[in-house]
């Protein structure tokens, strides 16, 4: 009896966190004076942290042929996110999925019931599970994906990618503490928790240049990062509807400062880094690029 009165009185707090949302995000995005040549216009945020709603919804709306389908890993009780945006206010069908097994099943309760198609799945994610993932997924080219893990984020896209995985829009969480030159990721391990890695929190997950070498060495385009410095967001070309839609932007943010760390250190990623300077890297190979590769 107490457990069940203990969900209701976290569901009811979920619940007004949702109402929050979805009226912050409707006059937020309405306010904005989108241009289309300038990704920092774009931004407004309803249930993401960092304005990805915003620049999801754009990027969304120039898809060719959309399957109105969204992956989501990381995507924690559902009241902070990337895919609830669209799950709740745009109709759209998705996966998420959630290691916590606790906000996993808040989802389940607050989002998912309110999202007829939407599957919100608690599962710790490493390479060993990546075909099981594989297995629940409606559609292999989502229209969105979305990955914040913090940690393995790199080897888990990777494995996904060999699989024949290939989104449409891309949104990856970036550890700024790399700064924007090296092409590194944090060693892979099953039981990899920030919290735990290292005494400062900053080891973990992958450089904005690792990012972009991987998937510019597969045809994505890449498009700008958030103003917060915290996602940075790519592009199949292939699957735009409009020629000119990626040659015209002329504003790319390539790299930010991650604004949560930089306030709770004091110092930019180069004194970041110089805390875990002597910590195990992945060295991520580095792409040029080729004008006969995508479309631009």
């Amino acid at each position: 009896m107490l457990g069940k009165v203990i969900d209701y009185l976290v569901d009811y707090k979920a619940r007004q966190r949702i109402a929050i949302a979805l009226a912050k995000g409707g006059a937020s995005m309405l306010s904005r004076q989108v241009d289309l040549r300038d990704p920092n216009t774009w931004e407004f945020s309803g249930f993401s942290q960092n304005g990805e709603d915003g620049v999801i919804d754009v990027l969304r709306r120039q898809l060719q042929a959309p399957n109105r389908y969204i992956f989501e890993i990381g995507s924690a009780d559902g009241t902070e996110n990337n895919s609830s945006w669209l799950l709740l206010a745009e109709r759209y069908e998705g996966l998420t999925i959630e290691g916590d097994p606790r906000q996993s099943a808040r989802a389940r309760r607050n989002v998912a019931r309110y999202s007829i198609g939407s599957e919100c799945v608690s599962m710790f994610v490493t390479l060993g599970v990546v075909d099981a993932i594989m297995s629940k997924l409606a559609f292999m080219d989502p229209d969105v994906f979305s990955l914040d893990i913090d940690g393995n984020d790199y080897h888990i896209a990777n494995a996904l990618f060999e699989r024949g995985f290939r989104p449409k829009i891309v949104s990856v969480e970036y550890n700024s503490a790399f700064g924007p030159d090296r092409s590194v990721t944090s060693v892979y391990r099953d039981d990899f928790r920030r919290t735990t890695a290292h005494p400062s929190g900053l080891y973990y997950g992958v450089s904005i240049a690792a990012w972009k070498n991987f998937f510019g060495s597969r045809g994505y385009q890449f498009i700008t990062v958030d103003a917060n410095g915290v996602n940075a967001f790519f592009v199949d070309p292939i699957t735009i509807g409009r020629d000119s839609f990626l040659s015209e932007i002329n504003n790319k943010r390539q790299f930010a400062e991650n604004r949560y760390q930089f306030r709770a250190y004091g110092c930019d990623h180069i004194g970041q880094f110089a805390l875990i300077a002597d910590q195990p890297l992945v060295q991520i190979p580095t792409f040029e690029l080729n004008p006969s590769v995508g479309r631009s």
